[in-house]
């Protein structure tokens, strides 16, 4: 996600300074090189030290002969992007009125007069956020093209974003956005169909893939809704890899649609699909749903379902949208992969679809995938992470649309 990208990190005197050195771990995690620029009140929260630790160089908290700050942030500077995070009100305020008395701001000034991208991860207390001057700022800001990752509001305080969503953020500002103004639907996620007020019919799908494929296409700049498929309690706020649920229940990279059954996730998906310019179907979408009892069946006794074959979404889409570009995911069992390329091939031919993702049923749950892109020219295979999968998924959708 943000392999071979140069991230200047500014920090500023929040309490949420504290999250530097996780932060700093985590964009180099995902292939970053970071380097550390730090105000006065900043180094009375976190020790210089601990962030030379966690970036792994050298950090700046005084601007000296060296000239720091175009060295870092100037038009033939180090940085790809320049990334203030947290950010106070006394430092978004300094920003938006070119005020230039520490480091970090005048960092701020210095890459938004060479057209170095520029983030910033405000948090503070609610007040502060809510202050109409600050408001004011974070506007005026944003109008020169700076991008801001919204705070949590939790416990009267805007608290920062999570290490996921900025790291997400940063890597779509310092990309090229090859997917701006384009319009991408995802579906991941299990179905589940309703046997009684208890029971549900369902599958093992975590959505991880899916949720991957999101991102990768937000990282490319597009608009992305996300129609998730949740059984019972694991919404994707509840899982290790995602942001919480912002206050209007989004995902910050994308517009989240939960839903459960699979009449519920076609009628989703339709709506929209409607002004959409791709489709990502990577739900697991059960194949089955049953007539549910009004009360719970009793246990002790031996039933009978009779089960009725639930709509094929893509099918739907195809027939609402004969033009739109959609991705196809194929699951087998047998492990087999002349006989996923065969299935897969099948629903390429039957549906129109741009190319299809086919894999072993065995990865469900999993980190880590192995899948066949199965395209009219041929079949491309992959192996590494559900990251890595998203990441084939979206260069391909790119050359697609492109």
């Amino acid at each position: 996600m943000l392999d071979g990208v140069n991230v200047a990190l500014g920090v500023c005197g929040s309490i949420a300074a504290v999250k530097t050195v996780e932060l700093a771990h985590e964009l180099r995690r995902r292939g970053a090189d970071v380097r550390a620029v730090m105000t006065g009140g900043a180094q009375n929260i976190i020790h210089p030290w601990a962030v030379d630790f966690a970036t792994d160089g050298d950090v700046v908290t005084e601007l000296t002969g060296a000239v720091e700050h175009v060295e870092l942030c100037g038009r033939e500077g180090w940085a790809d992007v320049f990334l203030i995070a947290p950010a106070t009100a006394n430092t978004v305020g300094k920003v938006a009125g070119a005020v230039d008395d520490t480091p970090v701001t005048t960092c701020a000034t210095t890459a938004l007069g060479a057209d170095v991208p520029v983030v910033i991860a405000p948090a503070m207390h609610e007040p502060m956020y809510d202050h109409p001057g600050v408001l004011d700022a974070i506007e005026r800001v944003e109008s020169w093209g700076v991008d801001f990752v919204d705070p949590r509001i939790e416990e009267g305080k805007a608290k920062i974003a999570s290490e996921e969503r900025i790291c997400l953020d940063t890597a779509r500002a310092a990309g090229a956005r090859p997917l701006a103004g384009e319009r991408v639907v995802v579906t991941t996620g299990a179905t589940a169909e309703e046997i009684d007020p208890v029971r549900v019919l369902t599958n093992r799908s975590s959505g991880k893939t899916g949720r991957a494929v999101a991102q990768a296409c937000y990282v490319r700049g597009a608009d992305v809704t996300l129609v998730h498929g949740v059984v019972g309690p694991h919404a994707p706020s509840n899982t290790a890899d995602e942001p919480a649920l912002g206050p209007d229940g989004g995902l910050g990279y994308a517009e989240y649609r939960p839903v459960e059954s699979a009449a519920e996730l076609r009628d989703a998906t339709l709506d929209a699909a409607a002004d959409a310019d791709a489709l990502v179907s990577a739900a697991a979408i059960g194949d089955y749903t049953v007539e549910a009892s009004d009360s719970k069946l009793r246990s002790g006794q031996d039933l009978t379902l009779d089960l009725d074959a639930t709509p094929k979404v893509i099918d739907a889409v195809r027939e609402a949208r004969p033009d739109l570009p959609i991705v196809g995911f194929k699951a087998e069992t047998d492990g087999d992969d002349d006989a996923m390329v065969e299935a897969a091939r099948a629903t390429l031919d039957r549906v129109g679809l741009a190319f299809v993702v086919a894999n072993d049923a065995g990865v469900m749950g999993a980190e880590d995938t192995r899948a066949l892109f199965v395209t009219d020219d041929g079949v491309d295979e992959f192996a590494g992470s559900k990251r890595g999968l998203a990441d084939g998924v979206a260069d391909r959708l790119v050359s697609q649309l492109d």
